[in-house]
């Protein structure tokens, strides 16, 4: 067999591969940078994606309060113009609002005009909300594209994926959840370990909203965060919004 047909499918397949990993993964900065971690062990950094939901995002907020949590939160901009005075509250309540696209699109597949359009749209709805705009922009679903780092850098937006994205969207139960957020209190325990810090703390990556309609439910989420939250505090780790997660850590 000629050796071309052998490696020309191989080649194929590894730069389908490259491009793949270069879209999807947290981690990479082959498609511009990204804010992966907090930058500092003990910080945790909640953040939620897919709101303002009307049905779950005031019961969250009611939550956060409790606990004394300050979250960010990443917000659609076709349901930031249905719901305005709820993405205010969130803000009121100490909370930081970051950029998720106006129709939750996967970027992957977006050509660079839409993909500046899906960015400028969701901003606009944000500033008409707020009267400022975000700092931080986080694509759905995780999936970028090459020229997401121009649209981003266009609005003065840091892109922002996670550390953990335990799929509460799917979850069966509170408890489900529970067991699939069980690292962060591994790392909480690994946090005061002298080389800690190089590698950063966590970004939990929650959904207070559903891309696909309105009212989504989000009781397991919510369940889940009711026994997290305090042990996470317990365990010594900093809840910080976006904003603080990239601040200099204190001494």
């Amino acid at each position: 067999m000629n050796s071309a047909y052998i490696v020309v499918p191989a080649a194929l397949a590894a730069a389908t591969g490259l491009v793949a990993y270069a879209g999807r993964y947290p981690d990479s900065k082959i498609f511009g940078p990204a804010i992966t971690h907090t930058n500092s062990a003990r910080k945790l950094a909640v953040t939620f994606d897919d709101g303002p939901n009307p049905a779950m995002t005031p019961k969250l907020l009611d939550l956060l309060d409790r606990h004394k949590v300050r979250a960010t939160f990443f917000v659609v901009g076709k349901y930031v113009r249905d719901n305005p005075a709820l993405l205010r509250e969130t803000v009121a309540r100490g909370h930081v609002i970051g950029n998720h696209t106006e129709s939750h699109p996967n970027l992957f597949w977006t050509s660079a005009a839409q993909t500046r359009d899906e960015l400028h749209r969701c901003h606009d709805a944000i500033i008409s909300a707020l009267h400022v705009p975000s700092k931080f922009f986080r694509p759905p679903f995780g999936w970028r594209n090459p020229w997401l780092a121009s649209a981003a850098s266009e609005l003065h937006l840091q892109v922002v994926t996670w550390t953990l994205l335990p799929g509460d969207w799917r979850a069966p139960s509170g408890e489900w959840l529970v067991d699939r957020m069980q690292s962060i209190s591994a790392h909480a325990g690994a946090a005061a370990t002298p080389d800690a810090n190089a590698s950063g703390g966590d970004i939990l990556c929650l959904h207070d909203g559903g891309h696909r309609a309105q009212n989504a439910d989000r009781t397991h989420t919510l369940a889940a965060l009711e026994q997290c939250l305090p042990r996470w505090r317990d365990l010594g780790l900093d809840f910080v919004t976006m904003n603080e997660a990239v601040s200099a850590p204190a001494l």
